[in-house]
């Protein structure tokens, strides 16, 4: 077996690690490795069995399983090594992952250099081939005024790779952070949000033509519109997908009929990821199995899209 196919018609997890793949959408508190976790911390974290039935009852989880675990400016710096030992074990050798901009002041005593330093030391000593792509986080719950001030510590700083928004779809409209993603892309930096996991297909192309987005995390809901679908293909907007996690908060029935199928053969640029690990037991590796054996998507078609998300956009 010299081949990822070849380990993926075979079954052989431990053999799909061995083979270079990119995590692109990884929200690194819950995107670490348990073992790690539980190991340094003694903190055992279990993942969900069944489908969860909203976001409120994810918050829930997160609140029983880390809750005020993990709010120190240590421990933060133990998620992300927790994140690095995940990627390094799971054979990801590009990496996105990247704080909240109100965990500067939480965590990191308002020193960007201490936040970034955060991150880059770890992947240094934990998983030096790993091209870390450093992030900027932002909250749909929060005001605009309030991330904009924010924002001043983390503009012209040349660590950062790209620029995402999540949280609830549906807290403010997408139109209300036109003036950050405008100066955003004038700082150089990739254009990311979180859109379509729960909303529509019209709000997943109006997040990309308000926002000018190069890439949409989620975005599962453009499957409903043979229109949006064609948009994505044409305009070349990249979609990082997250299987496991639709599925258990209840967003596509089954692995089989997970919408990234159609989306990869109708031409739209998509990548596969693990999201929140710790809660979905979602690691790349498992998430190429998956798919697999379900009959989502070929062998071959898999391998297309793990080589597609090591490729810089």
């Amino acid at each position: 077996m010299d081949n990822f196919t070849d380990a993926l018609r075979q079954g052989n997890l431990e053999k799909i690690r061995t083979f270079p793949k990119s995590d692109l959408h990884n929200h690194f508190v819950l995107g670490g490795s348990r073992q790690y976790l539980c190991k340094t911390t003694g903190i055992k974290i279990e993942p969900v069995k069944t489908p969860l039935l909203s976001m409120e009852e994810m918050h829930a989880w997160n609140q029983e399983n880390l809750g005020e675990k993990f709010n120190t400016s240590e421990m933060r710096k133990v998620l992300i090594r927790a994140a690095f030992h995940q990627a390094k074990d799971d054979g990801i050798t590009v990496l996105e992952i990247g704080e909240d901009v109100w965990g500067l002041g939480e965590y990191f005593h308002n020193d960007i250099n201490e936040l970034v330093e955060a991150f880059t030391a770890a992947q240094r000593e934990i998983a030096s081939n790993i091209e870390l792509r450093l992030q900027i986080g932002l909250s749909r719950h929060c005001s605009i005024g309030y991330l904009e001030d924010c924002l001043l510590h983390f503009w012209g700083n040349k660590a950062f790779y790209s620029i995402d928004l999540y949280g609830d779809e549906s807290a403010q409209p997408i139109e209300n952070f036109k003036s950050i993603y405008r100066r955003a892309k004038k700082e150089g930096l990739r254009l990311k949000a979180h859109v379509g996991e729960w909303g529509t297909a019209e709000d997943v192309r109006r997040a990309v033509e308000e926002l000018e987005l190069d890439e949409v995390q989620h975005g599962i809901s453009a499957i409903h519109d043979k229109n949006v679908i064609r948009f994505l293909a044409d305009y070349h907007i990249r979609l990082n997908i997250t299987p496991s996690s639709n599925i258990l908060l209840g967003r596509i029935p089954s692995m089989s009929s997970h919408p990234v199928g159609l989306l990869y053969r109708n031409g739209v640029d998509v990548t596969i990821n693990s999201d929140d690990i710790l809660i979905f037991d979602s690691d790349v590796s498992k998430e190429y199995l998956r798919l697999y054996e379900s009959g989502c998507l070929s062998a071959e078609e898999l391998d297309s899209i793990r080589q597609n998300g090591l490729t810089a956009r």
